[in-house]
């Protein structure tokens, strides 16, 4: 996804020339104020931390949980949109699959996840690290609703298919997309993936619950990954490279989560 207004986006074939390269990462005049801008950024960036706290704390075991979960996603996803069809009144283009980039994506993803579990299996498992863990997963799990292997299978198949493609395109296109008009590339990697950390760190503190520095650890570990995405959105100009890595994270993630879960039924 690009807004119209973007350079021309190169060609499939090929590496991108300096000349491209340099000429997609020069900074484009705002439609807006630099300060409306920036507050949408802020925005953007705050309001998924804002609404996981609710949902996932303060309403945790409510009846109004899912609403609030279901209502803060339709705000957060539609946000990017109104802000650049209706403010900055750019339209909006989606580019074909480059297929460097969904090759480099899955190469990328198969590492994270096999570095994941390995980790897992050869160590964390058993560790003292995850002692909470399985006694706090279920609680959750079966709190959402997810009481059965079959449920909690599709709704992990949403989190890593269509949810996913979702967060790459609100993280990646809109926040570090706008964030680069302003700071540049390697400044607007680190704001976006600090960004998308921040409510990664509620809901995995959530379900550890082992202390502060173990939480830290798990997140910054997030942060990384959003490092990555950001880079190869970035070098590939187009999602499906990052989509690709997210989702096999996603599903490496949530096959953890399974391991660890005491199902109701």
């Amino acid at each position: 996804m690009h807004p119209a207004k973007d350079s021309t986006e190169p060609s499939d074939e090929g590496e991108q020339t300096k000349a491209e390269q340099d000429l997609q990462d020069s900074p484009t005049p705002l439609e807006t104020t630099r300060t409306a801008h920036i507050a949408a950024i802020c925005f953007a960036m705050v309001l998924p931390t804002i609404a996981t706290l609710l949902y996932f704390v303060f309403l945790s075991g409510s009846d109004f949980m899912k609403i609030v979960y279901f209502g803060s996603k339709v705000i957060q996803f539609s946000f990017p949109l109104i802000w650049v069809l209706a403010v900055q009144r750019n339209r909006i283009r989606i580019p074909r699959p480059k297929w460097n980039s969904v090759a480099a994506g899955i190469l990328m993803g198969m590492g994270i996840v096999a570095t994941g579990l390995l980790a897992y299996f050869g160590f964390l498992k058993d560790s003292t690290y995850l002692e909470n863990a399985p006694a706090l997963i279920t609680a959750k799990v079966n709190e959402m609703g997810l009481t059965t292997p079959t449920i909690y299978i599709i709704f992990a198949l949403f989190l890593a298919v269509p949810h996913s493609l979702l967060e790459e395109y609100y993280w990646r296109w809109f926040v570090f997309g706008q964030t680069k008009r302003l700071t540049g590339v390697n400044a607007a990697i680190i704001i976006s993936s600090l960004g998308f950390m921040s409510h990664h760190v509620i809901v995995i503190h959530q379900f550890l619950n082992n202390g502060w520095g173990v939480t830290l650890f798990f997140s910054l570990c997030v942060a990384m990954g959003g490092v990555l995405w950001a880079w190869l959105y970035n070098r590939y100009k187009t999602l499906y490279g990052p989509w690709v890595s997210h989702l096999l994270v996603d599903l490496g993630i949530m096959y953890i989560g399974y391991d660890l879960a005491t199902f109701a039924n």
